[in-house]
């Protein structure tokens, strides 16, 4: 790998920036140069060296992405965006962002693309004629409902298209934002076409800030759970991913709080740390919590035999050793308690699905 000298980076290498989750912007796994950047006293902290979101437009050539991962409960699944502003700084698709030659760090929440062609590319592939309808889970690698959606409502036209053909879809977010879509995903409901999971996986407001800024307040996602359900709308609550030492602690709370709201199943993970993610995660930890950053990434490891992440199939969404099973056993209990079963295990109707027509010059003459 080549080092390239450059000038300061605006953008200091190892620091907090509010409404950020990465405190650095290092290069992706794939790139064949690297920056480094050097103080020379003419840089300011203030309002115009914040990261600014940028978006830019994506023309995809397909949208439907298949799963052949054993330990994921879905087959299809569908992300209208690239980056999510969020900025969770666990987020386990951080490293994707290397394949667009760039940092999986503030870039992945700061430089998005939006796939505006999304509606069109997905009628496409539903109206093939060896479509096989299988449910679609939308936001399995970035939020569909993260900010930038208020704008581009990418994730309202794909329901819209599903609700149409009355295609079934599950939905994965952390955003109260998808409220705003109550009115096709109730009568989907109706139809046993959607199941919702809301992502809350720690009660602590001040926590949350730090861990995903830009993503709903915990008490706003919780109030989501209701509003949903009292649509009618079967929403279910991941707590995910579980970090020891960090926002373990508040694991039953989540589960008792999310039943009482009405939710219909409980899911979680434990914290994954892939690729890039390792060094972003551990500068996070530096920053925001030194005093206990040595202890959460030694029972990190203990989890993973060993090592910052272990890629198992097997083990890699809910970790081994003492503490994965401590964590296991409390979900088990504590969904007993309140009698809430599994997530993944709502039924969704796929016979129902009838491929979309194709937009016509001649309109619905033929």
């Amino acid at each position: 790998m080549a080092y390239i000298c450059t000038m300061p980076d605006p953008i200091p290498m190892t620091k907090v920036h509010k409404g950020r989750g990465a405190v650095s912007n290092p290069e992706g796994r794939f790139e064949s140069t690297r920056r480094q950047a050097e103080d020379d006293g003419w840089y300011r902290d203030d309002d115009e060296h914040r990261p600014a979101t940028e978006v830019r437009e994506e023309l995809a050539r397909s949208v439907i992405s298949r799963n052949e991962s054993p330990d994921i409960g879905f087959d299809q699944a569908l992300n209208p965006y690239r980056g999510c502003e969020h900025g969770c700084i666990y987020c386990y698709a951080r490293p994707s962002h290397a394949y667009l030659n760039l940092s999986p760090g503030l870039d992945f929440e700061t430089k998005l693309f939006a796939k505006t062609n999304l509606a069109e590319t997905l009628r496409s592939e539903l109206s093939k004629k060896n479509y096989i309808c299988k449910p679609i889970n939308i936001g399995s690698n970035t939020d569909p409902y993260q900010p930038i959606e208020k704008t581009w409502r990418l994730t309202r036209a794909a329901l819209a298209l599903l609700n149409e053909c009355h295609h079934p879809c599950t939905i994965v977010t952390k955003n109260a934002l998808i409220e705003r879509d109550i009115d096709i995903l109730a009568p989907m409901a109706e139809r046993h076409l959607v199941q919702v999971f809301i992502s809350i996986n720690s009660l602590d407001n001040k926590l949350a800030s730090k861990l995903e800024p830009r993503a709903s307040a915990p008490h706003r996602r919780m109030q989501a759970v209701k509003t949903l359900r009292d649509a009618g709308i079967p929403v279910g609550v991941l707590v995910a991913p579980i970090i020891p030492a960090l926002n373990e602690k508040d694991l039953e709370a989540i589960i008792e709080r999310a039943a009482a709201n009405g939710a219909n199943s409980i899911g979680y993970t434990c914290v994954r740390l892939p690729h890039e993610l390792k060094q972003l995660f551990r500068e996070w930890l530096e920053q925001h919590f030194p005093d206990r950053a040595t202890h959460v990434m030694s029972l990190i490891q203990q989890m993973n035999g060993g090592k910052d992440y272990d890629s198992n199939f097997a083990t890699r969404m809910r970790g081994q050793g003492i503490f994965a099973d401590v964590i296991r056993k409390r979900v088990q209990v504590a969904c007993r308690k309140v009698g809430l079963h599994r997530a993944w295990d709502t039924w969704l109707d796929t016979g129902q699905f009838v491929p979309p027509r194709m937009h016509s010059p001649q309109g619905e003459l033929f």
